[in-house]
């Protein structure tokens, strides 16, 4: 199969790159998380809706509160990883529709008048954004670490507000020497596609 971007790039991004889980000690700047972001909010949401938010965890002290949050696995890892994020979901999104989704600045009261509907939404497009922004975490020759080995609730009281659903938990750094298992095995083709 012939793909627009060239090998280097596919293996970069998808075939040779995995969950790391410890990374080398050279930090990340808030340029970079900028650079990243900047790229993959291009990525496709419904209405342009864009809800995803991120909280850069950057202090020593916000690290501490963090780690309080997080499965006991997943503690020691995010401890010693250079920059710890956390991805959420604006449930009130629809308050940037007019200026996002111009061509239908009605759609915020015609679609998302109610707040179940809303939060729906929030998390299936914040959750596609979250993957852009993973793909751009490696575009960038860092590596990821996701994790939702997390009290939800408790992250959300702790960093973010009512209207921020918490989604996930990212490590970002460069990947050490031997930082990620070997790669779990894929469902092939065949098992998940149907064709009607």
């Amino acid at each position: 199969m012939e793909f627009a971007v060239n090998s280097p790039a596919l293996d970069l991004l998808f075939r040779e790159a995995h969950t790391t889980h410890t990374f080398t000690d050279e930090p990340v700047t808030d340029r970079q998380i900028q650079g990243i972001y900047d790229l993959v909010k291009l990525g496709p949401t419904a209405f342009n809706q864009s809800p995803l938010r991120i909280t850069i965890v950057r202090t020593a002290e916000a690290r501490e509160r963090l780690l309080t949050h997080l499965v006991e696995g997943n503690q020691a890892k995010t401890a010693a990883a250079p920059l710890s994020v956390i991805l959420s979901a604006d449930a009130e999104f629809h308050a940037e529709l007019p200026r996002l989704f111009p061509a239908f600045p009605d759609a915020k009261d015609a679609f998302f008048a109610e707040r179940p509907v809303r939060e729906q939404s929030a998390l299936v497009n914040a959750a596609m954004q979250a993957a852009y922004f993973i793909v751009g975490i490696r575009a960038l020759g860092l590596a990821a670490g996701p994790m939702n080995g997390m009290d939800p609730d408790g992250i959300q009281k702790e960093f973010l507000d009512a209207d921020h659903l918490p989604l996930m938990v990212v490590n970002i750094g460069k990947a050490a020497e031997g930082g990620h298992y070997p790669r779990g095995p894929r469902l092939d083709f065949a098992e998940v596609a149907t064709t009607v």
